[in-house]
């Protein structure tokens, strides 16, 4: 992740903090900056990246479990997930 595209996180401002990472990341996933199966680094590593604390990394990243696009193996790191597949495409 280049800290060159980084958002500007403003703790005051309208957005909740949490939001901004999540969209950030998955800005880069849509983009394939982050491509399906590529491992997201450390909230330890995020948080110095984003400059926010460890709590606010975890919920932005379940923010993106919970929208589909990662998922947690437990002990080993959290990955980018598939993409789905679009079932319609197949039954035509």
């Amino acid at each position: 992740m280049g800290e060159d595209d980084l958002p500007v996180i403003d703790p005051s401002g309208p957005q909740l903090v949490y939001m901004v990472v999540a969209d950030h990341i998955a800005g880069q996933i849509a983009s394939g900056k982050l491509k399906p199966g590529a491992r997201l680094p450390g909230e330890l590593a995020l948080s110095a990246t984003y400059g926010i604390a460890r709590m606010t990394v975890a919920r932005a990243v379940r923010e993106l479990r919970e929208r589909g696009l990662v998922h947690t193996v437990i002990g080993k790191g959290t990955y980018i997930a598939e993409p789905p597949t679009d079932s319609t495409d197949s039954e035509s």
